[in-house]
């Protein structure tokens, strides 16, 4: 009887012990899940947002606003990604303001482009200022792209390769095929931390793009005439000078001619002998 109330307290005593082995690993493991949880919430708590704008206004000079423009840009800690003027000539027409001059009327179209990086949380200052500059607004845009997943799910990846890189390299020797491995594992991690880089300085840093232009100019201005038929002489300058012209050429024919003296005598002699042989024949 004794040994059968043993026999029970030992059963029951092995039962307690797997129950609290598998509360305390039940709670290990809820522990675990929660501070990943914990991990993952205070990542997400970190909003990536990407902002960038468009706008396209009409201004009163297209240089003076784009000298304005980079100061303003530079005072608000920015930088001009890229920049250009461009004229385009709408029509163009000359008329003759003397026999060498021709009065120029040019009208044409000066357009400018810029983009250019400035902080984010002054976009919509910048914005601000630039209505001000401008005559008046055609359009303006704001997009926001939020990264925060794509951001999240690289800080994620990371922290998992550098734990398996760290895994591989206690079981990686020389010779195994675990340090190829481990490798691939590490140029992948600096590709998701390159990619987070990007992410940052695009959310510090929104890109911004103008567009603007000023009204239509017509400039005048007196330019050589190139037509060459205006710059001939008057009628009868031009007929004086063809006679004399014609006279150096009668002159010097005459001299060519008494360059052949010998020749014109020979046809000369030629022409009676042959008129004399047919008069005798006949």
């Amino acid at each position: 009887m004794k040994r059968n109330i043993i026999a029970i307290a030992i059963i029951l005593g092995l039962f307690g012990c797997q129950n609290a082995e598998k509360k305390y690993e039940s709670v290990a493991s809820t522990d675990a899940v929660a501070a990943d949880s914990a991990s993952v919430a205070n990542a997400e708590n970190t909003e990536k947002i990407i902002k960038t704008a468009d706008m396209r206004f009409r201004v009163k000079d297209v240089q003076n606003t784009k000298e304005k423009l980079s100061k303003v840009i530079k005072a608000e800690g920015g930088t001009v990604a890229e920049f250009s003027i461009q004229s385009v000539v709408l029509e163009s027409d000359k008329v003759k303001q003397s026999a060498d001059s021709l009065k120029e009327i040019t009208s044409y179209r000066t357009e400018g482009y810029l983009v250019a990086k400035v902080p984010s949380e002054k976009l919509d200052e910048f914005t601000n200022t630039i209505a001000q500059m401008s005559v008046f607004v055609h359009n303006q845009s704001l997009k926001m792209d939020d990264q925060s997943i794509a951001y999240l799910a690289n800080k994620l990846k990371a922290e998992n390769r550098i734990e398996a890189v760290g895994r591989i390299n206690k079981l990686a020797t020389k010779k195994s095929p675990n340090v190829e491995t481990s490798m691939l594992i590490k140029d992948d991690l600096i590709d998701k931390k390159i990619e987070n880089m990007l992410i940052d300085s695009k959310v510090k840093y929104s890109n911004i793009t103008l567009n603007f232009y000023q009204d239509n100019t017509v400039k005048t201005m007196i330019v050589a005439n190139d037509t060459l038929s205006d710059y001939r002489p008057a009628f009868a300058t031009r007929l004086w000078l063809n006679i004399v012209s014609g006279w150096s050429i009668f002159m010097e024919l005459i001299l060519a001619l008494a360059n052949l003296w010998m020749l014109i005598l020979a046809a000369v002699l030629g022409v009676f002998v042959f008129k004399y042989y047919r008069a005798r024949r006949v």
